[in-house]
């Protein structure tokens, strides 16, 4: 047997032997290390006759291959046993951490209970882009092409001359587009508008707007569809005193006092 065959063999048995990864390393290191037994080989390789390097060279590749690959094999074995130990002491019919579950925003509780009222008067729910038309924002809406809100002061308008709604009464110029009356439906949603942000005021807002058109329509059914969306959005004790009141865009007009508990007071 070869010398070499010899020392593989030899770091073979002291790799399988080594009770852990410490002892491991001390095993590689007298093999394999700067000044190893495969370095003093390689060493020695140069005062070899020259008849004799190509086949002790060829060999001690080969074993330093062997030992490397066996050291590897043992410390994968280590590490698999660590990890089986780990787990053995885990209990798995233990109940799991619980985790704190998340909540709803509150602009999204307040618009689901909204839509969910409406829907129990018969409205439908009508949706539209964020991104709108001049003419779905203003001029169906008879907007006079010289009013304030069309200035850049109060609007984001896109380069391509598209524009951040000011309103979801863009949505009720859709639904009158794609149906014919009678058409009973809410336009909620976000609207944007360029205001100086402060405690109160953002850029961006939320609305819900209704439309309804239908004959014999009138003032009573308006008010009444918004008493019974207030009281059961606020409770039955609601107090709600509509105050007619001017504005430009629609007639008549009304402004709306509420009073309730669940206000406290307010």
């Amino acid at each position: 047997m070869h010398p070499l065959e010899q020392l593989r063999d030899d770091a073979l048995a002291q790799i399988g032997s080594a009770p852990d990864q410490r002892l491991l390393e001390t095993v590689r290191v007298k093999f394999l290390g700067r000044g190893g037994s495969v370095s003093e080989w390689s060493d020695k390789m140069k005062s070899l006759p020259k008849e004799e390097k190509p086949a002790v060279g060829k060999l001690l590749n080969e074993v330093r291959v062997a030992i490397t690959a066996a050291i590897e094999a043992r410390a994968d074995n280590f590490c698999a046993e660590k990890e089986s130990a780990a787990v053995a002491n885990i209990d798995l019919s233990l109940p799991g951490t619980p985790h704190a579950r998340g909540a709803l925003h509150p602009l999204t509780q307040m618009l689901d209970r909204s839509i969910a009222i409406f829907r129990r008067m018969g409205f439908a729910l009508a949706e539209g882009p964020d991104i709108e038309t001049e003419w779905h924002c203003f001029d169906a809406l008879n907007t006079p092409a010289d009013h304030p809100a069309r200035n850049e002061q109060d609007t984001f308008y896109l380069p391509d001359g598209r524009l951040l709604r000011t309103h979801t009464s863009t949505v009720q110029i859709r639904a009158m587009e794609s149906a014919l009356p009678p058409i009973r439906v809410i336009a909620p949603g976000a609207a944007y508008r360029r205001d100086e942000i402060d405690a109160t005021h953002t850029s961006q807002f939320h609305q819900i707007e209704g439309l309804y058109v239908d004959e014999n329509v009138s003032v009573a059914d308006l008010k009444g569809t918004l008493e019974f969306f207030l009281r059961e959005l606020f409770g039955a004790d609601t107090a709600v005193r509509f105050r007619p009141h001017y504005f430009p865009f629609t007639e008549p007009s009304f402004e709306i006092d509420v009073k309730s508990s669940a206000l406290k007071g307010g």
